[in-house]
């Protein structure tokens, strides 16, 4: 059994899931309390990816990205080539995942209570010192939450890998586009390998994930 989707797949999560810790801590914070009138369409833009196919935003990823796309000259100048690689699956992901890092972080900023950060404001506090040493410890369970969501929904993507990545060993080929290449080949013994793999990892993460919050909830009420 070749192990390099599962190491793919797994590098693939570890990083996407990174950079949307990165985007979606300062992005949920602006949506949980911003008053802009800007804030309807950036939160129907964050959750697009949970009501449409990841074929069609693949397909319009794959237009985008190409040489002959609007940033394909731009792409080309800087020598990058996001088609048909490891960085585009990279981009493609997060912007699926998107709205399973954002939406947990929005709602657990929504429970802050205002009172501590005007305390903290009294004292001295500038924002971004409210925001590191109030926001972020207070905000510890809806963060891990987050980060395991995007890294779990990235490892199971298919379509959007499928269409912006295609099916390159060692490059573009991650589990779930193994499992099909397996069952479009009818070699069904190896494409429950790879299924079961895929699927005992992800159960094993959402338990240590549920537990983790149960241990934190009971701490919190000793």
């Amino acid at each position: 059994m070749d192990l390099s989707p599962f190491w793919l797949s797994i590098r693939l999560s570890i990083t996407v899931t990174v950079i949307l810790m990165l985007l979606g801590l300062p992005l949920a914070w602006w949506l949980a309390r911003t008053r802009s009138p800007a804030r309807p369409f950036v939160e129907a833009v964050v959750a697009l990816p949970l009501v449409l196919p990841p074929t069609v935003l693949g397909f319009y990823l794959l237009l985008l990205l190409g040489p002959r796309g609007p940033l394909g000259p731009l792409l080309e100048a800087l020598d990058l080539r996001l088609v048909f690689s490891f960085a585009g699956l990279v981009v493609g992901s997060v912007i699926y995942s998107l709205p399973f890092v954002v939406n947990p972080l929005k709602n657990t900023f929504r429970e802050i209570p205002q009172g501590q950060l005007e305390s903290a404001a009294t004292l001295g506090a500038g924002p971004l010192d409210r925001f590191l040493g109030v926001v972020l410890p207070l905000s510890t369970s809806g963060a891990v939450t987050a980060a395991v969501m995007g890294f779990a929904h990235t490892l199971g993507e298919f379509g959007v890998v499928l269409m912006i990545g295609g099916n390159i060993p060692g490059e573009t080929r991650v589990v779930s586009i193994a499992i099909y290449d397996h069952v479009e080949q009818l070699e069904y013994a190896e494409a429950h390998l790879y299924s079961a793999g895929l699927l005992v990892f992800s159960m094993v993460v959402l338990v240590l994930l549920y537990s983790s919050g149960r241990a934190r909830r009971q701490a919190r009420f000793r």
